[in-house]
């Protein structure tokens, strides 16, 4: 029997990341999907942990044959996407899968997966907090972070496509507001 799909969406720095990883150590039902990108590893990266990481060659030939339930070029050259092989071997282990994506990507997989989905989208208690957490992770430069905050503008706006919103104000409480809409999720037999 195929699994479940619980969506992470949310503009780089919101802290979708941190709270999927909080839902991974808590919940043995998940499993996490790792993305595809063109991007280069960063010093902080695992491949084939974080991301799975192909030339722009090897993406575009993926592409083609029809492996991505969904992929996009994010930033002007960096394109990312989820492989179909990813989903399939997640089920087969009997887990449910569980997305940290974009929101066109998050938005994708919505579309994709239907009703076997629920979209989460994590909310910055504002921009600047945003900005701030971006400048303290040391991973962008000036030109990066405004890529990334610009980008996060337009993401916001649309928040309301998803289906449920978790405000990222006080971390201790998005994660428990994200462990129980994850959990009567998955708990749903409907």
């Amino acid at each position: 029997m195929k699994g479940k799909a619980i969506i992470f969406s949310a503009p780089s720095g919101a802290g979708k990341t941190t709270i999927v990883k909080h839902l991974l150590k808590v919940n043995a039902q998940l499993a996490f999907s790792i993305s595809a990108t063109s991007r280069p590893c960063r010093f902080n990266e695992t491949p084939d942990k974080d991301y799975y990481f192909l030339s722009n060659e090897a993406f575009d030939q993926r592409i083609q044959d029809g492996d991505f339930i969904e992929w996009e070029e994010v930033y002007s050259g960096t394109k990312y996407g989820t492989l179909k092989s990813e989903i399939e071997r997640i089920w087969a282990s009997g887990k449910h899968v569980i997305f940290d994506v974009d929101v066109s990507g998050g938005l994708n997989l919505k579309r994709y997966f239907g009703d076997r989905a629920l979209s989460i989208f994590v909310v910055p208690p504002s921009v600047q907090a945003l900005r701030e957490r971006l400048i303290g992770r040391g991973t962008e430069n000036d030109e990066s972070l405004m890529k990334r905050v610009a980008k996060a503008e337009s993401e916001i706006m649309r928040a309301r496509e998803f289906e449920v919103l978790i405000t990222n104000d006080v971390l201790e409480q998005a994660l428990r507001d994200a462990e129980h809409i994850v959990n009567a999720f998955l708990n749903d037999r409907a």
